[in-house]
């Protein structure tokens, strides 16, 4: 590691990533980061933190980021890292794997090009390249991609499977309220978002309606009021779509080009001054 790599990870970690040491730092956040931000219940307004006894949040981070030349030339590649420590919960995606996220309209991703300042970690001159182009990825799949995700919460809601991503507190809410709450409140935020989005072209990831998303998780909505409200969301997020300007799909041409170009200041430009903020 470089020595502004290293310097800017302490920077990162004495700023931002309180509680973990440098060493924690290097683990959770890859090599070559062009971008970080958080994600989940903080950037949507709805995180309960850990000093509240019914906190099921943990803290949600990730990034974009470019390895080293060998990357794209060698035949090791990398294309993601995921690490999770303490309460911190990071994932981070190489460049071209992230922008074909973006060209799929992943909400998860697109989210991070439309966080409140205060919710950015780092960015670079990349990094701030993708969010002052994303609308370079925005069209119509956000119907597809936005329901489909919300679908796939309604499932899980009243599936009651408690392996693999539940905590034990998470498990208790299950048992007393008879469903997932908190896929409850993901399930009525992504129709709401996808909704916003077809309509004004503009992903408000941080949420004005979070109290009421926050009663959700919390169970006092219960599961007739979720479903009800769910499939008015969904008959709206179709009507929105038949009504939506957008363009059917990215064009992926012009992204391609976006791409390299990124790449190619990255590796071939003699100018390095501008290395972040």
């Amino acid at each position: 590691m470089d020595t502004w790599q290293r310097s800017k990870k302490y920077c990162v970690a004495e700023k931002h990533l309180k509680g973990l040491s440098i060493e924690e730092v290097d683990r959770l956040l890859p090599e070559g980061l062009v971008l970080l931000g958080y994600r989940g219940s903080i950037a949507h307004n709805c995180y309960v933190p850990n000093t509240n006894p019914n906190s099921i949040d943990d803290k949600d981070i990730m990034g974009v980021f470019v390895p080293s030349i060998e990357n794209y030339f060698g035949l090791n590649t990398k294309e993601h890292h995921e690490v999770f420590i303490k309460e911190w919960d990071a994932v981070s995606y190489e460049l071209r794997k992230f922008v074909r996220l973006l060209i799929g309209a992943n909400p998860n991703v697109l989210s991070l090009l439309w966080l409140q300042p205060q919710h950015y970690i780092f960015r670079d001159r990349i990094g701030n390249a993708l969010i002052e182009n994303r609308d370079m990825f925005t069209s119509k799949k956000i119907y597809h991609s936005f329901t489909g995700y919300a679908h796939d919460q309604l499932s899980r809601m009243t599936r009651f499977e408690h392996n693999g991503y539940m905590g034990e507190k998470r498990k208790a809410l299950v048992e007393k309220f008879g469903f997932d709450t908190k896929n409850a409140a993901h399930l009525i935020r992504l129709l709401r978002m996808g909704i916003e989005f077809m309509n004004e072209g503009i992903l408000y990831v941080f949420r004005d309606d979070a109290s009421q998303l926050l009663e959700i998780k919390r169970g006092e909505w219960p599961l007739e009021k979720v479903k009800e409200e769910a499939e008015a969301l969904f008959k709206r997020a179709e009507a929105a779509y038949d009504k939506c300007t957008l363009p059917n799909y990215p064009d992926v041409a012009k992204v391609d080009k976006f791409v390299v170009k990124l790449l190619e200041d990255k590796f071939f430009e003699k100018d390095y001054s501008d290395r972040g903020e």
